[in-house]
C-alpha cells in the first residue's frame, strides 16, 4: 500500500505505526513534515516542506490561527503534488494530524484518497486548561480567542473520512457532532520493550557511584518544566519530601522552555522562579535537574524510581505516564479527568489534588516510608497498560482495521 503521513514534527504520534509498517515491508511510505532534523527511519521517504505563508506578527488575533494553518496546509499539499509529479507517488491513504491545518486541502488535490485525521484537542472554556487555575485570570476576549483556535478542526472534520482520538477524554472535548467520525484508540505503548529491571543502574552527574533500586529515588518527568505539567506544585512539595526522607534524592527531567500555557516572567524561567521562592528550604544537593535526557536514560530513571510523580492540568495525557506504568512504577499523579482515565486511585496508582503540594508531599513520603503497602500498584499499572494501551496487541490491530475499512480490498493489510 502507498502511505502518506503528514505531521509538522515527524514522527509525532506515528512513531510506532510508521516503523511497524516499514518493517512489515511491501509498502511505499512517504512522510511530509516541517521538521528540519527529522529522524531517518528505514523504509520511509521523508520530505521537508515549508509553509506557503505565515501571518504577520500584527495579524488579527481571531483569524491568525487559521491564516497560519492555511499556509501550512497549502505548503503541505504543494509538497505532495511535487512528489507525485517528480517521483510518481500517489497515496492509497493519507494519515496525519489536523491541528496545524496540514490536511486541509488534500481533498482538493486527491478527492478519492481517504484521509484519517488525528484530532488531539478542542479548546473549551470549561473542563480543560482554560479556567482550571484560579490564579490565572481570564480576559474578556478569551472565549473568542479560544474558540478561534477551533477553526482548524471545525474545517477538517469535513475534510477527513475518519478521525482518530487517543483517549475518550480528548474525544469528549470535541462537539458531539464530531463523534460519529471519531474512533478512540491510543497511539500505542511498546510494553514489550518497557519492562521493570531490578538490576538497573544509572550514573547521575555529581555522584561518585551509580544509583540503583537500592537508592531512594523520586522522579518527575515532563517535556518542559511548566505549570501545565504541575512543575510548580512538585517543587513546592520538595521541602517536606526531603526533610522527612533524609536519604531521598529527586531527579527532575525536562527542559526550561514552555510547551503549553504562559511563560514565567522570571529571567530563569519557572525553574528559576521556583528556586528563588524555595531558597534554602530545599537541600539542593539532593535535587538533580538533568534536563532532557536520551530515551534509554529516561527508561532507566523510571526503572530505578521508588516513586514517580506525574502532574498535569486537564490536558493531553503524556506518553511518559503510560510508559512509567508499563515499567511498574509506583505513581503519584494529579487527580484530574484525563489522568483518571488511565489511573485508578489505590489500584494502579495514587491521585492527589493538583494544587496541593502538601498532599503531594505526604503521599510521596508515605510511598517511600511504606513501600510494602504500595507494592501492588506497579504490577497492576503494568497489567492495565498491557490490556488497554499496548501497541502490538491492542492498538495496532485497531488502527489497521480502521485503515482497511477505507481502502479497496486488494490494498488491505493483513
Amino acid at each position: 500500500m502507498n502511505f502518506l503521513f503528514v505531521h509538522q514534527n515527524m514522527p509525532g504520534q506515528y512513531r510506532e505505526l510508521v516503523q511497524w509498517l516499514a518493517k512489515a515491508g511491501g509498502h511505499r511510505i512517504y512522510f511530509i513534515t516541517q521538521r528540519q532534523n527529522a529522524p531517518k527511519l528505514p523504509g520511509v521517504e521523508t520530505r521537508v516542506y515549508r509553509p506557503h505563508h505565515r501571518p504577520d506578527a500584527k495579524a488579527y488575533g481571531l483569524s491568525s490561527v487559521w491564516e497560519e494553518a492555511a499556509g501550512s496546509g497549502f505548503g503541505a499539499v504543494a509538497a505532495a503534488q511535487q512528489i507525485e509529479k517528480k517521483e510518481g507517488f500517489r497515496p492509497d491513504i493519507i494519515i496525519g494530524h489536523v491541528g496545524w491545518g496540514e490536511l486541509s486541502f488534500f481533498k482538493q488535490l486527491w478527492p478519492d484518497v481517504p484521509i484519517i485525521g488525528y484530532f488531539e484537542y478542542y479548546y473549551n472554556m470549561t473542563g480543560g486548561m482554560v479556567g482550571f487555575d484560579p490564579a490565572e485570570k481570564i480576559t474578556a476576549h478569551a472565549p473568542y480567542l479560544n474558540h478561534a483556535r477551533n477553526l482548524v478542526p471545525l474545517a477538517n472534520i469535513e475534510t477527513v473520512d475518519l478521525g482518530h482520538c487517543p483517549t475518550y477524554w480528548q474525544r469528549d472535548r470535541f462537539p458531539e457532532s464530531f463523534h460519529r467520525k471519531l474512533y478512540v484508540c491510543h497511539d500505542g505503548i511498546r510494553t514489550d520493550q518497557l519492562l521493570p529491571d531490578p538490576k538497573v543502574s544509572l550514573q547521575l552527574g555529581r555522584l561518585a557511584h551509580p544509583v540503583t533500586r537500592e537508592d531512594e529515588i523520586v522522579t518527575y518527568v515532563a517535556r518542559n518544566l511548566e505549570k501545565t505539567r504541575g512543575f510548580h506544585t512538585m517543587m513546592r512539595a520538595l521541602p517536606r519530601i526531603l526533610a522527612e526522607r533524609p536519604k531521598a534524592r529527586v531527579v527532575i527531567v525536562g527542559g526550561d522552555d514552555v510547551s503549553y500555557g504562559k511563560q514565567s516572567d522570571h529571567p530563569g524561567g519557572l525553574r528559576g522562579e521556583m528556586s528563588a521562592e524555595l531558597g534554602d528550604r530545599v537541600d539542593w544537593e539532593r535535587v538533580h535537574f538533568v534536563g532532557k535526557v536520551p530515551y534509554p536514560d529516561f527508561k532507566k530513571l523510571v526503572q530505578i524510581s521508588r516513586c514517580h510523580i506525574y502532574l498535569t492540568m486537564p490536558f493531553v495525557l503524556s506518553w511518559s505516564l503510560l510508559e512509567a506504568m508499563s515499567m511498574q512504577a509506583t505513581i503519584v499523579a494529579s487527580d484530574v479527568a484525563p489522568v483518571r482515565e488511565a489511573v485508578t486511585h489505590g489500584e494502579t496508582g495514587l491521585l492527589v489534588d493538583f494544587f496541593d503540594p502538601d498532599a503531594l508531599a505526604a503521599q510521596v513520603v508515605e510511598v517511600l516510608a511504606n513501600p510494602q503497602d504500595h507494592a501492588h500498584l506497579g504490577p497492576a499499572a503494568r497489567a492495565h497498560v498491557v490490556e488497554n494501551y499496548d501497541f502490538l496487541t491492542r492498538c495496532l490491530p485497531e488502527h489497521l482495521a480502521r485503515i482497511n475499512a477505507l481502502v479497496p480490498e486488494s490494498k488491505r493489510l493483513s
